[in-house]
């Protein structure tokens, strides 16, 4: 009897301690993806490459293939953080309106866009056609391109390839489905920046677009822009 009653306490010491793991697993799972994001995106961060290490990024073979992006849950920003995948870093964008600060990575992997934003098509320029980025939106609002639900129309936002910044004004926000492709296509007469990211359901996708206002080269940005990337420039 008391051999069952060892074995039955014994099952339920068993079952509590489990229920405490799938708690705190709950508890931490924002926390934790949070943290890991924003440790590997640092460590591609604009401010921490080179113009020569840009121009190898762009000859490099990536995937431009957003149907066969995966959401970004726990288990894929562990892949993701602990994967030897190469990222291309191709510059920066910076939004100070809503604090956003990312590495622009070359394609569409599922790294690309967890761990900053990806260019959507091969070809694209920064300050030319329309350059399109996608990114994840996070539970967190505050990481990768959930801050873009709070920009507003007239906002400035900063692309930087380490030669020029090119300063581009929103004139577009939409949520939108995602067969809404035609969104990335060249508008004669206009240069573009397309943003874009999935809303809080996972449904529709938000698009954010602007025009581009200004192309500085690097060595004459102000002082704001040049902190809003994070850089150090020589003058």
């Amino acid at each position: 009897m008391k051999k069952k009653k060892s074995i039955k306490n014994s099952l339920i010491n068993l079952f509590l301690f489990l229920m405490l793991l799938v708690g705190l697993a709950l508890v931490f799972n924002e926390p934790i993806k949070t943290f890991l994001l924003k440790q590997r995106s640092n460590q591609y961060r604009v401010s921490d490459i080179t113009k020569d290490q840009i121009a190898e990024n762009k000859k490099k073979e990536t995937t431009f293939d957003f149907d066969a992006v995966e959401a970004a849950d726990l288990e894929s920003v562990l892949r993701g953080t602990f994967s030897d995948e190469d990222l291309y870093v191709l510059g920066g964008i910076a939004i100070p309106s809503v604090s956003i600060n990312l590495p622009i990575y070359k394609g569409l992997s599922d790294a690309a866009i967890t761990f900053g934003a990806g260019t959507m098509t091969p070809e694209q320029e920064m300050g030319e056609g329309n350059y399109s980025l996608a990114s994840h939106h996070m539970i967190n609002p505050e990481i990768l391109f959930g801050p873009l639900v709070n920009i507003q129309l007239g906002a400035p936002i900063y692309l930087t390839d380490l030669e020029y910044i090119y300063e581009y004004t929103v004139t577009y926000k939409e949520y939108v489905a995602p067969t809404r492709v035609d969104l990335l296509d060249i508008v004669p007469d206009k240069t573009l920046l397309t943003l874009i990211t999935c809303d809080y359901t996972g449904a529709n996708r938000l698009a954010v677009q602007g025009e581009l206002a200004k192309k500085t080269p690097i060595k004459e940005a102000s002082p704001e822009i040049a902190d809003a990337f994070g850089l150090s420039i020589n003058r």
